[in-house]
């Protein structure tokens, strides 16, 4: 509803001050979408697609040609850009997406789970930008399915469920209005074997589980756990 391609049934939204329907032409000059599916062209460049894709939105052929050069070095595939994107990866592909959507320099942009099945390389290139496009000053709106991701990119979180916003607000303020038990994870160098019966012997502590080289602690108590784990 936010990008225009739904009509809401009932309510308003606007973005960037403008009214979802009624100004939808409006808000699309001002938004960048990266769907879920790709609107790129396989038998095409990477560099052929954003010069095609500024063009769609009145960027000048000056602008589109450093935007372009400049976005394709961000996301590290300047040395493929005229390689056709049939050949390239995954995660490869959905850096060029990015890439597309900010060929017109939007003010918002609404990323469907960016770094879904990515490779570990393409996730950080993708976060590390988003990083730096926020502190730029862009709107950035994402949704995902990964709870580390959405505690180190976004300021504000919303969790929804079956269609309705559950509960909303800073990362650090959701985890901490959290009630009940707690896991600490911990890896140690060296020889850890008595870690397990270290902790078992600490009334907060509910249960200690190893998992290859790391131990799941169990609490109530997180904080008096960490102190103790440091004596340790």
């Amino acid at each position: 509803m936010l990008t225009g391609l739904t009509k809401p049934t009932s309510g308003t939204a606007k973005v960037s001050g403008r009214d979802c329907v009624r100004d939808c032409l409006v808000v699309r000059r001002k938004i960048g979408v990266v769907s879920e599916t790709s609107n790129l062209y396989n038998e095409m460049s990477a560099w052929d697609n954003l010069q095609f894709i500024g063009g769609l939105y009145g960027v000048d052929k000056t602008t589109r040609t450093d935007r372009a050069k400049r976005l394709l070095e961000a996301f590290q595939l300047y040395e493929r850009r005229n390689d056709r994107l049939v050949g390239y990866s995954k995660g490869m592909k959905r850096r060029v997406r990015i890439a597309a959507a900010l060929m017109h320099d939007p003010e918002v942009l609404f990323l469907d789970e960016p770094t879904s099945g990515l490779d570990v390389q393409s996730s950080r290139i993708i976060r590390v930008l988003l990083r730096e496009l926020n502190k730029q000053g862009m709107t950035i709106f994402l949704t995902t399915h990964y709870i580390d991701e959405a505690d180190e990119l976004c300021g504000r979180v919303a969790i929804i469920r079956q269609g309705s916003v559950v509960v909303e607000g800073a990362p650090e303020l959701l985890k901490s209005s959290l009630q009940g038990e707690h896991v600490v994870e911990v890896a140690l160098d060296g020889n850890d074997s008595d870690l397990e019966v270290f902790l078992k012997n600490e009334s907060v502590v509910n249960e200690v589980t190893k998992q290859g080289d790391k131990y799941h602690v169990h609490t109530v108590d997180p904080n008096s756990v960490i102190k103790r784990i440091v004596e340790f």
